[in-house]
């Protein structure tokens, strides 16, 4: 496994260039987001969103979000009205998931296999945003299920037993954070688990 180091505010393009093609060749990627590290794959690539749950030892029938780079993107693949577009342009980027319903699309039935929605992040990190721009990734933190999340990529990749290509490592992140759920599948947003970001209707 390789862990590349970045300043947040100095983006290496050679380094995002070289993780989208890792990512875009099925491999497996620790990124930074504004909440926790995230472990990404292709969302459309079925064997690295099975990779995923094998290093996260999760079970299969439970989804995970995707990141994505901007709301257009967004909504490519996911449903919503006017009210919820307000409330992703209100939001996002930001520290927040948003469950919306999934459109139908070539590739799309490897991610959340079984469920109708899907999760959806924008974080506020230009390098989570970079990574996601060909095709959307995984946003779930980097870590074993049973297991709490680390602040850094070497403890990361020691808990995932060095099980991943590449880490791109901006220093400790703050682990005890994580971002608020919110569904809009409902008749109100809804929700699901308070986390650092405050909604905004």
């Amino acid at each position: 496994m390789e862990i590349l180091k970045m300043n947040v505010d100095d983006l290496d393009l050679d380094t995002l260039d070289y993780a989208v093609h890792i990512l875009s060749e099925g491999g497996v990627v620790i990124y930074p987001t504004d909440t926790v590290y995230g472990l990404g794959v292709n969302i459309f690539d079925g064997c690295a969103v099975k990779k995923v749950y094998k290093l996260k030892k999760r079970n299969e029938n439970k989804p995970v979000s995707a990141c994505f780079s901007s709301i257009k993107s967004v909504l490519m693949l996911a449903g919503g009205n006017k009210k919820d577009v307000n409330i992703l342009n209100k939001n996002l980027p930001g520290p927040f998931t948003f469950v919306m319903y999934k459109k139908r699309g070539l590739g799309f039935k490897f991610f959340n296999r079984g469920s109708h929605k899907i999760g959806i992040r924008i974080p506020e990190s230009k390098i989570a945003i970079e990574l996601s721009k060909i095709f959307p990734i995984t946003a779930t933190s980097a870590n074993k299920s049973s297991m709490g999340t680390l602040s850094t990529p070497k403890e990361i990749a020691k808990q995932l037993d060095h099980d991943v290509d590449l880490a791109i490592d901006v220093g400790p992140l703050k682990s005890d954070k994580f971002s608020t759920v919110v569904d809009l599948t409902k008749s109100e947003p809804t929700i699901l688990r308070e986390g650092v970001g405050n909604l905004i209707i």
